[in-house]
């Protein structure tokens, strides 16, 4: 397809069923919370939850100043805890190193924990209308059906080099919208595209995974507060082996401390 015929395409249909989203002209820090929210998590669960977080704390060293078993507990719901441990260590930095602004260089942006390549130039972009080239779920089915009809295995570094030419300097903010929606237009009207991504895997299933049992243990702490494993083993349902393996990824990660016995969630 040539890049002048996609650019119209694929802006044709923003213009006609563009999708709107609260964080969408959201300030450069709501902009960072949704890219923590949305990994990995469909936009529908995340909005409420963006909604509340932002009204609790609406700047960096808002949340910085919280304790980590309150943010834990507003994040309950949205899974993989230690997006929400790395969004709050990311607050500290940008409070006490950034006077409260989200940088908008993607290497500064990548130094924070929990940022990699693709939520780096998603804030550049998103926040600062940056020109910044990155690829996420519903960019990659849109490259991969509209350049790569039939073909299986696309790697991203055979889309990279399409983004790039197609990307509009002027206005990268509209452009990766556009993107977006219509990747996630596709999904409803084909197979999914991804499916012929090199990269592509398919989730396992949650109920009865060891990332069920670990937010299991946390909204237990959170709830109830510190705890012994017995205690534990009655709140979280989860069988004493189970449960004591949890502890020590807990333990590992930083996301739980113990100390005579007793678990609690560990602090910044």
């Amino acid at each position: 397809m040539d890049i002048e015929e996609f650019r119209k395409i694929v802006l044709s249909n923003y213009r006609h069923a563009g999708r709107e989203f609260p964080w969408r002209g959201a300030d450069p820090w709501g902009v960072m919370v949704s890219e923590f929210m949305l990994q990995q998590t469909q936009t529908g669960r995340v909005i409420p939850f963006w909604e509340k977080w932002m009204q609790k704390w609406p700047k960096p060293e808002s949340l910085a100043a919280a304790s980590m078993e309150e943010v834990l507990g507003a994040w309950s719901g949205l899974g993989y805890n230690h997006r929400c441990r790395n969004l709050k260590n990311s607050a500290a930095i940008i409070a006490k190193d950034h006077n409260g602004k989200v940088p908008d260089d993607t290497r500064v942006l990548r130094s924070l924990p929990g940022i990699g390549p693709y939520i780096a130039g998603a804030i550049a972009c998103f926040a600062y209308n940056s020109p910044a080239v990155f690829i996420e779920t519903n960019i990659r089915s849109t490259i991969i059906h509209c350049f790569f009809p039939g073909k299986n295995d696309v790697k991203d570094s055979e889309i990279f080099p399409i983004l790039e030419a197609a990307l509009d300097r002027s206005d990268p903010r509209t452009w990766y919208y556009a993107l977006m929606d219509y990747g996630a237009a596709l999904k409803k009207l084909t197979p999914n595209p991804n499916r012929r991504s090199a990269h592509y895997s398919k989730q396992s299933p949650f109920i009865g995974s060891f990332r069920q049992a670990r937010g299991r243990v946390i909204r237990a702490l959170v709830s109830v507060g510190p705890s012994s494993a017995k205690e534990l083993i009655i709140t979280s349902g989860l069988e004493e082996e189970k449960l004591y393996r949890v502890l020590g990824r807990l333990q590992n990660e930083s996301m739980v401390c113990e100390a005579g016995g007793i678990y609690r969630i560990r602090e910044i």
